[in-house]
C-alpha cells in the first residue's frame, strides 16, 4: 500500500473491521461510523451475521463479511462463531478491530487478541449486568464477560455517561469513555410537508394527537406497560414502528397490543424506512423500556421536536431532562405512564416548549457529525 499523508496526520490508511451481532445492528448502527471512517481514507469492513439488512450496506460499497453470531446463551454456537472469527482477522490482517454488543464484543475482542491484531477496541451499547429482569446467574455472567474482554481491550467506549461510570467503578476498564451516540439533524427535524403527506396516507386528521413508539418489538422495551396506559389516553392513538428480528424471543407484543382493545387508535406499522417522516407526523414520543444503552430513537425523536416520554433507566435518564424536554417516569409502571402521556396529550403548548428544548439539547449533545469525529479520534484515526 503506498504511504500517503491523511487529513488527521497519519502516515498510512489502515484498515478497520466493524463488528456487530446482526444486520439490524450494523445497518441502523454501524453504518454511519462505517462512512465516516471511510471519509477519513481508511479502508472499513464489516462483519456481522447474515440477514436481508445488509443488501443496503453493500450498494453502498462496503463489504460485510457474515460471522456465525446467534443471540442466545450456545457454547457451540459461540465456539463456532469464534474460530470464525479469528480465521477472518488472521486472513484480513486489520490493523483495528472494533466490536460492539455484549456477545459480539466479547467473542471480537478476544478473537482480536489471538489473531494478533494491533489494536482492539470496543463500544458497550449497555451492560447486560444492569438488566435487573435477568437472572442473578446471566448477570454474574454478562459482568464476568465484560471484565474479561476489557482485559484484551485497548480502546473502551461507551454509549451512555452512566455507563462510562460503571466501567470505572466497577474495575472493568479504568479508561473507559463515553462517546454518546449521534444522528444527522438535517435527516430529522421538524418537516410540516411531511407531517401532512404521512397523515393523509393513513387517513390520520391533522388535530389528531398522535404517539408513537420506534423499537423492536420486545417485551422489554415496555410495551404491556404502554398497552395499558393508553387505555387512559382517549383523546390519543398510537403508532407502533417496528417488527421482532428473528432472534428476538420471548412473547408476541403484538398480540398484547391488539389485547389491550385501543381500536383504530392503534395502528402497527411494522419496518419502515421513512422513520424521519413517520416521527415528524407525531406529537409525542415514547420509549417506556426496562432496560436501554443510549437509544438511537429518543435522539431521534428530539431532534424532531418531540417531547419524550421515556423511563428513568440507564441512558433515557441521562437523555430526558424531566419536565423540560419530556417526562420520566418508573419503569413498569403503566399508571404513570399513562398519566404522562395524558398530560402531553391534552397540553399542546407544554408538547411545543419540551419539544424545542429536546431539539435544542440534541443538537447539544447529538449531533451526528460530532459523535462520529470524537470516536474516530479515540480510535486514533
Amino acid at each position: 500500500m503506498t504511504a500517503s499523508i491523511l487529513w488527521n496526520g497519519s502516515r498510512d490508511p489502515m484498515k478497520i473491521i466493524e463488528i456487530t451481532n446482526v444486520d439490524f445492528s450494523l445497518r441502523h448502527f454501524l453504518l454511519p461510523l462505517m462512512r465516516a471512517i471511510r471519509a477519513r481514507g481508511h479502508e472499513v469492513v464489516g462483519g456481522c451475521a447474515e440477514g436481508p439488512l445488509l443488501d443496503g450496506v453493500r450498494a453502498e460499497g462496503f463489504r460485510v463479511i457474515p460471522i456465525p453470531f446467534v443471540r442466545r446463551l450456545s457454547p457451540i454456537a459461540h465456539l463456532r462463531a469464534f474460530r470464525s472469527l479469528v480465521a477472518v482477522l488472521r486472513a484480513e490482517k486489520p490493523d483495528i478491530v472494533h466490536g460492539h454488543m455484549p456477545i459480539s464484543g466479547f467473542l471480537a475482542r478476544l478473537a482480536a487478541r489471538a489473531a494478533g491484531v494491533p489494536k482492539v477496541a470496543y463500544t458497550c451499547h449497555g451492560f447486560l449486568f444492569n438488566y435487573r429482569s435477568s437472572s442473578l446467574p446471566r448477570r454474574a455472567l454478562s459482568f464476568f464477560m465484560e471484565w474479561t474482554a476489557a482485559r484484551v481491550t485497548d480502546v473502551f467506549l461507551t454509549v451512555s455517561e452512566a455507563e462510562a461510570r460503571d466501567a470505572r467503578r466497577l474495575h472493568i476498564s479504568a479508561r473507559a469513555v463515553a462517546v454518546r451516540n449521534g444522528r444527522d439533524p438535517a435527516m430529522f427535524r421538524p418537516d410540516p410537508s411531511a407531517r401532512a403527506r404521512i397523515r393523509a396516507e393513513l387517513g390520520v386528521p391533522q388535530d389528531r394527537v398522535v404517539i408513537i413508539a420506534v423499537s423492536r418489538l420486545v417485551w422489554h422495551k415496555g410495551y404491556p406497560e404502554l398497552a395499558v396506559a393508553m387505555r387512559s389516553v382517549p383523546e390519543a392513538e398510537l403508532w407502533v414502528v417496528g417488527e421482532r428480528l428473528e432472534s428476538d424471543r420471548g412473547a408476541d407484543m403484538v398480540a398484547v397490543l391488539r389485547a389491550a382493545g385501543l381500536g383504530f387508535r392503534l395502528r402497527l406499522l411494522g419496518y419502515r424506512d421513512d422513520i424521519p417522516a413517520l416521527l415528524a407526523a407525531a406529537d409525542i414520543f415514547t420509549l417506556p423500556s426496562r432496560f436501554e444503552g443510549l437509544p438511537m430513537s429518543v435522539i431521534e425523536a428530539m431532534l424532531t421536536a418531540l417531547p419524550v416520554v421515556a423511563t428513568d433507566v440507564r441512558g433515557p435518564d441521562e437523555q430526558v431532562e424531566h419536565a423540560v424536554t419530556g417526562l420520566k417516569v418508573p419503569a413498569g409502571d403503566a399508571t404513570a405512564l399513562g398519566a404522562a402521556l395524558g398530560r402531553l396529550a391534552r397540553d399542546p403548548a407544554a408538547r411545543a416548549r419540551m419539544g424545542e428544548a429536546g431539539r435544542q439539547r440534541a443538537l447539544d449533545c447529538y449531533d451526528e457529525a460530532k459523535v462520529l469525529a470524537r470516536t474516530l479520534d479515540l480510535l486514533g484515526l
